[in-house]
């Protein structure tokens, strides 16, 4: 039982909302052999109905197949399966006319009618509800699901079926492949909307990533670009003062070295202000991200007063474990907590959706967040809490004005 549960929770939400439609469309067809099928040993004769139960067990296999390989071309991983479209309502008919034969020939009274009509209207029911998985639209659906309880009622009436009963099979027929047309309908809809909100995410992120590039890049366009434009103009007129045998070609050079360390200088700034991150400010972002996303998030602990070298190394810890959360995990709750005790600063991400990469696991986020705290002597821990659970702890010493550690 661990390993199916560790083998759900390592799914993401549209893998999980994937695998729970098709196995909703498979159950169409047990639910269909254990309605259909078996009843009939119910109401008919054990010979008959070891006849039609054969027969709706071919078709409720013959159905789930078909529910697959439709449900694969709705989320365009194969061509749509017309020639099976087709099959599946040959077999329908087939199996429908054929239970009306038994109706028809085999000597069995009252009892094997209601097991035959049973069979009848159950097969044309399943078949046309689930043929809806194939169609384009819902207007196919619709003159599908019409078609065949229209066609119910024709084929009935020549048989003797007095009308007020033909008309009740066909309603029967439209209902109930209606439902089930309208619930096929709603589920690829539901499937598709969620794997394009998390299409739709992946791009937001990724936008973010290039849009903070494209930030970063102006900055070093505006720091870079004026000085080494001067530096090229100076350098040419050192070489063309040098030439001369002048002596300002010093001066100039002189300047062009001034120039290129103080190019130096706002480089690093603005490097140092890329890197930097606000702890408080990741705090706040950290449980509006989480809490719009549907997780319970719960921060304690104020950012005030702390260093703010310790405060950029802590705040890519809540940047990194939120990115985990929203991205690797399932979880419904968060908690996050700030301390200071024994002059460390504590900060620890908790949640119950598993997420995370533990040591060994290949990634790099956990590497990345070492080598920063490393920088301010912290250390991280990570790993798995409980049965669900992951927690990601940093800790970070402080230091008093003298530089000693407190």
């Amino acid at each position: 039982m661990g390993d199916r549960n560790g083998w759900w929770r390592r799914k993401s939400t549209p893998a999980k909302i994937d695998t729970y439609t098709r196995w909703s469309f498979h159950s169409f067809s047990v639910a269909e052999f254990a309605l259909i099928g078996l009843s009939t040993f119910v109401q008919g004769d054990a010979a008959l109905a070891g006849w039609l139960t054969a027969l709706v067990l071919a078709h409720a296999v013959f159905g789930a197949v078909f529910a697959s390989r439709a449900l694969d071309w709705t989320r365009g991983l194969r061509p749509q399966p017309v020639r099976l479209l087709w099959a599946y309502g040959a077999i329908t008919v087939v199996v429908a006319v054929a239970a009306l034969g038994f109706l028809e020939y085999w000597p069995g009274g009252d009892h094997a009618d209601a097991a035959a009509r049973t069979v009848f209207g159950g097969v044309l029911t399943f078949g046309a509800g689930t043929m809806a998985l194939g169609v384009r639209n819902r207007r196919q659906a619709l003159v599908l699901v019409a078609g065949f309880a229209v066609g119910a009622g024709l084929v009935v009436l020549p048989l003797g079926v007095p009308g007020p009963a033909a008309l009740i099979s066909v309603l029967a027929v439209l209902f109930g492949a209606g439902f089930l047309a309208f619930t096929c309908i709603f589920s690829v809809w539901l499937l598709n909307a969620v794997y394009e909100l998390d299409t739709a995410r992946e791009t937001r992120a990724r936008l973010a990533v290039a849009e903070e590039r494209l930030r970063f890049g102006r900055d070093l366009h505006d720091v870079l670009g004026r000085n080494l434009s001067v530096i090229a103009l100076k350098s040419e007129l050192a070489v063309q003062l040098a030439r001369r045998e002048r002596p300002e070609a010093v001066e100039q050079m002189i300047e062009v070295q001034r120039i290129a360390r103080e190019s130096q200088r706002e480089v690093r700034d603005v490097v140092r202000g890329y890197r930097d991150a606000d702890l408080a400010v990741e705090l706040t972002g950290a449980q509006g991200v989480l809490t719009a996303a549907g997780i319970d998030c719960e921060v304690a602990g104020e950012a005030t007063g702390l260093p703010a070298e310790v405060q950029s190394a802590l705040a890519w810890v809540v940047r990194e474990a939120t990115t985990n959360v929203l991205r690797h995990g399932n979880a419904g709750r968060c908690r996050v907590r700030l301390g200071v005790r024994d002059g460390r600063v504590t900060l620890t991400v908790e949640n119950d959706g598993r997420s995370g990469t533990p040591d060994g696991g290949g990634g790099s986020g956990l590497a990345g967040l070492r080598e920063r705290l490393a920088a301010v002597d912290g250390t991280l821990e990570a790993g798995a809490v409980g049965k669900d659970g992951f927690r990601l702890m940093a800790e970070v010493p402080l230091a008093n004005e003298s530089g000693v550690t407190r």
